[in-house]
């Protein structure tokens, strides 16, 4: 009888660690939610080295950028979500896309602290230096705002038009390309977005992406953003 026992205890803890197991990580970082296993969400990888954007961006802000900052968002997130079980198991846009529909209690962390987590996970796959825009991306840029020169000088604007801390965005809506801005960690997918969009591009204007490097020179990293920025994943997007 203790061997039974034994056997089907064994089994049991064999089936709860192979459910754990079966668990797997989204593009957004969301750790799922499986019946017995607690939903958290998870800091992604940079993807590449701290100074792979040198001389642009130095090693030391990304390491800061990335490892502490974005870090804090994760965790402050996850803590909002335990004080919120019915938020457990929703994936981080279903989150950020129903700001107002989240309970009061937690409404702040989850804009804020999910806000910051979408925000920056987007961000670090639109950092890379050395590549060009592409058809589909010159087309729409094109067509929407004229040229090239005129898109920079415009999206420069509203990264400077930015007061205080937050970020410029090219969105699509309806077909055509739309530059916005967002206060704080907020983004253009969120339903108290003043303007609505799906993000394809965006530079992060909070003084911690370059004040290390840049100071209060905020023009001169808004104008070396092209030599960092992926037109490649930008075309994938603006496919997408």
């Amino acid at each position: 009888m203790i061997m039974k026992n034994e056997r089907r205890d064994f089994l049991k803890t064999a089936a709860i660690i192979s459910l754990g197991t079966a668990t797997h990580i989204s593009k957004a970082g969301n750790l799922l939610a499986v019946e017995g296993v607690t939903s958290a969400f998870e800091l992604p990888p940079l993807g590449y080295a701290f100074d792979a954007l040198e001389p642009y961006i130095d090693a030391q802000t990304m390491q800061i950028h990335h490892d502490k900052h974005h870090l804090a968002y994760v965790t402050k997130l996850n803590e909002a979500i335990e004080k919120e079980p019915s938020l457990k198991g929703k994936t981080l846009e279903e989150l950020i896309k129903n700001i107002n529909g989240t309970p009061e209690s937690v409404r702040g962390a989850i804009r804020n602290h999910g806000g910051g987590h979408w925000n920056h996970s987007m961000f670090w796959q639109l950092l890379k230096k050395d590549t060009k825009p592409q058809e589909k991306t010159l087309a729409a840029i094109n067509a929407n705002f004229d040229s090239m020169e005129n898109f920079k000088k415009e999206f420069e604007k509203s990264a400077m038009g930015v007061f205080g801390s937050g970020w410029a965005w090219v969105v699509v809506n309806n077909g055509k390309l739309s530059i916005i801005n967002t206060p704080n960690q907020d983004n253009p997918l969120m339903d108290i977005a003043t303007k609505q969009g799906k993000p394809i591009l965006a530079i992060d204007v909070w003084e911690h992406a370059y004040y290390l490097k840049y100071q209060n020179k905020r023009a001169e990293y808004v104008s070396n953003f092209w030599n960092v920025l992926n037109w490649d994943k930008v075309e994938t997007l603006v496919k997408g």
